[in-house]
């Protein structure tokens, strides 16, 4: 079965809502690829040149999967606090209309309002390494249900 629209996909009515307010209209190649095994919880590695859909292909099923409220489920890892900022602000748009939180963490900004935001609880963590690694070794990190990285 191939993958033409992304109502094909069988995809919740708030994940379909998100990608429509997106203007996607058909999944680019890398989310017709990642998407359905994503979806049936089957591990995916996809390597694609940036803008074409990376954060999508990797993002939509993992938010399909998601349980709110059941801590920590799914952790990002990116090489720049740029990077780290665009994942989490698409990942908020698509988790529009669920109770889905994230969180990004990032260097280059002070550790108070992310120690706060860690304390009050997310699905989703995007962050890079090196500041993500100083809230683990912090503790401030519980990574017993993520399921995604």
């Amino acid at each position: 079965m191939g993958v033409n629209t992304f109502t094909d996909l069988d995809l919740s009515e708030q994940r379909l809502g998100a990608i429509e307010a997106l203007g996607w209209t058909v999944p680019t190649p890398i989310q017709a690829e990642a998407i359905p095994p994503g979806l049936a919880g089957t591990d995916v590695v996809g390597i694609a040149q940036t803008g074409t859909g990376k954060t999508g292909a990797f993002m939509i099923p993992a938010l399909e999967r998601l349980r709110a409220g059941a801590g920590l489920q799914v952790l990002v890892l990116c090489p720049t606090r740029e990077l780290a900022q665009q994942v989490a602000d698409d990942t908020v748009f698509l988790a529009t209309g669920t109770n889905i939180r994230t969180a990004a963490i990032f260097g280059g900004v002070g550790y108070g309002p992310q120690i706060k935001a860690l304390e009050s609880g997310f699905e989703v963590i995007v962050a890079t390494p090196g500041r993500f690694i100083d809230h683990a070794q912090s503790k401030r990190v519980d990574l017993s249900n993520v399921n995604y990285l």
